[in-house]
């Protein structure tokens, strides 16, 4: 996207969004890059629904993609702060959507009441600019990273579980990037692990929800060093940060080909 493509900021925008443009990094260029993004969320639960898609929305993301067939359940609202009680029964993404559309109607809001798979993964995977994964299963998890790998789209994956959460971003827009398959080869889970069996720290989700949006900002605005290639780690126990580095896996069978 060149900065001649970018549309201008409204004078609403442009006051909505002036502690963002008062940051040199980011700047009006930056804010009007963030302005004429899409970024696709898969997930509307602890990390999407809540910390991931209320920042987007806040920050001013032009389009805002939401993805998510599940409901909203009594027990979901220790930690997904974007539902209520209310709404408890109610489609996530409906809920999500009277609220972020509350917060934020400058951003065009797409919901999408089903699981993305198949063709339809692939197409919203195709339209976007950045794609955020907050899912809560493997095979979404690897069916979003092949779509990624395919189209070369930025991918900024996240997991909370309780009290560890983990934080990685990948930039498939150039070959020389490892994928999520380099770093968590599909077929070598032992099991997986959902907060309903094992529980969740209801402030973790926070924490890696506003990492993942930071990082999403960061690749969409053009500012500021997305972390790539790195793992993050964080203990919500002790409120520590591990970080591990990870490269491209030579023998890939998902990104090795591009």
């Amino acid at each position: 996207m060149t900065v001649e493509a970018l549309r201008d900021l409204s004078d609403e925008e442009l006051l909505r969004y002036s502690r963002h443009i008062l940051l040199d990094e980011i700047g009006v260029e930056g804010q009007s890059r963030i302005a004429n993004s899409k970024a696709l969320v898969v997930g509307a639960g602890g990390l999407g629904g809540c910390p991931v898609a209320l920042y987007l929305v806040s920050a001013g993301v032009g389009q805002l993609t939401l993805a998510d067939n599940d409901t909203v359940d009594l027990t979901n609202l220790q930690r997904q702060i974007l539902h209520n009680t209310a709404r408890v029964g109610q489609p996530k993404v409906h809920s999500a959507r009277a609220q972020l559309t509350a917060l934020n109607p400058c951003v065009q809001l797409h919901t999408l009441n089903t699981r993305l798979a198949g063709t339809l993964l692939v197409e919203q995977v195709q339209q976007a600019d950045v794609v955020l994964d907050c899912s809560d299963n493997f095979a979404t998890r690897h069916a979003i990273n092949r779509a990624c790998v395919k189209f070369g789209k930025p991918l900024v994956s996240g997991a909370a579980i309780r009290f560890d959460g983990q934080l990685a971003c990948f930039d498939l827009r150039q070959t020389s990037s490892p994928c999520y398959h380099c770093l968590f080869p599909e077929g070598d889970e032992v099991g997986e692990e959902r907060c309903a069996t094992m529980g969740v720290f209801a402030p973790l989700t926070g924490v890696i929800g506003a990492l993942q949006a930071g990082e999403a900002l960061k690749i969409l605005g053009g500012f500021g060093t997305p972390v790539f290639g790195q793992l993050r780690l964080y203990d919500a126990r002790t409120a520590e940060f591990r970080q591990v580095g990870f490269h491209k896996d030579p023998g890939c069978v998902v990104c090795h080909r591009h």
